[in-house]
């Protein structure tokens, strides 16, 4: 749809006061506009247009206390209540270690920003949201009853921008497309041995860069003992067995502009329809099940032993979660997530019945 097909901002703003209760992300869905521009149009009707400079919010909201930040893709939400605190900044990506929130922002990716005050009866919902340049949500922080509202007018109007036009043209989605040519040239034997000198969890994208290899490809390519299939049920079965066992666990959710980690356990697991919700204090998540095709349990070499995860992905190749044993660095995996992991239903393959899954 190009953009003399899309309605109006009036018509974006009749929308959303028609369909009061439908996430704004289904409704810029359902109209044909991406979500960026749903929220542009509300420019001078509770929307203010803000610069995306990550280091100044990054330090600004940690002023404003206790808030809920965001992190989504198209089949997953990841919610944290916490503050934004123990901030690291660069030019190539943030870190944020702060009280139950820990993220890792990628600063190139914020393309536009914009601070919304949405009345709900007597109440105003107040929020920071952050798209890239195709429109694609990034990351939102919405203020909580305990946040300080003074810190963020001050942030606000810090980061207002001069550009306060309702209508956003939008780069084309094609153009950030990172996907892998399936006519690589990696082989089983490259693969094994780059894998085989892995040490540490972070080295893998690199070596995905060095074989020009998708993560899909690379599972794929990888022998079973480092990467196997799951059914795609087991999604659900690590959620229930590790509430069951109040196993503390690393979950994370992300997209080419931030990933954001829950680190804990997690204790209310509930599935309604294709979608499982985890409704604990401080940890919410919403994952749309029904768009996951492929689940990988995966093992990667560190320095403190092999480190094992659990990764979902979409039709489109993108990871869409991924969970691992909570540990911290120079500890093995606990073996209770290990366990866990490798005792997950697997996808039946010629040699399942002889597989073994070699310890340390």
């Amino acid at each position: 749809m190009d953009q003399r097909e899309k309605p109006s901002p009036d018509e974006i703003r009749r929308a959303c006061k028609d369909n009061p209760k439908i996430r704004e992300h289904d409704l810029a869905a359902r109209l044909g506009i991406s979500e960026v521009e749903l929220v542009a149009a509300h420019c001078g009707h509770g929307a203010v247009r803000i610069e995306p400079r990550v280091d100044d919010l990054l330090t600004g909201l940690e002023a404003v206390g206790e808030v809920m930040a965001v992190t989504s893709n198209d089949s997953a939400v990841h919610q944290k209540i916490g503050v934004y605190g123990k901030v690291v900044t660069g030019n190539q990506h943030a870190i944020l270690l702060g009280d139950g929130i820990n993220l890792r922002i990628f600063p190139k990716a914020w393309a536009y920003g914009f601070a919304v005050e949405k009345r709900e009866g007597a109440e105003i919902r107040r929020s920071l949201q952050f798209f890239d340049a195709t429109g694609e949500a990034m990351h939102k922080a919405h203020l909580r009853p305990a946040s300080n509202l003074q810190a963020y007018q001050d942030l606000t109007a810090e980061l207002v921008s001069s550009d306060q036009e309702p209508i956003i043209l939008l780069e084309a989605s094609g153009a950030r497309d990172n996907t892998v040519s399936p006519d690589h040239a990696a082989t089983v034997d490259d693969l094994r041995e780059h894998w085989g000198r892995l040490s540490d969890v972070h080295q893998f994208y690199h070596m995905l860069k060095t074989l020009k290899l998708s993560r899909c490809q690379a599972m794929r390519t990888a022998d079973e003992d480092n990467a196997w299939l799951l059914d795609n049920d087991a999604v659900g079965a690590l959620f229930q067995q590790a509430a069951e066992d109040e196993m503390p666990i690393m979950c994370f959710v992300g997209n080419r502009g931030c990933i954001q980690i829950h680190s804990g356990p997690i204790k209310s697991v509930k599935q309604i329809g294709p979608r499982i919700n985890v409704l604990d204090e401080t940890f919410h998540l919403h994952l749309r099940t029904h768009r996951i095709r492929e689940v990988w349990a995966v093992r990667k070499p560190t320095r403190d032993g092999h480190v094992t995860s659990i990764e979902a992905y979409g039709a489109d190749g993108k990871m869409i979660i991924q969970f691992f044993g909570r540990r911290k660095e120079g500890e093995r995996e606990g073996s209770d997530w290990r366990f866990l992991a490798e005792s997950l239903p697997c996808v039946p393959g010629p040699d399942v019945e002889s597989a073994d899954r070699p310890s340390d």
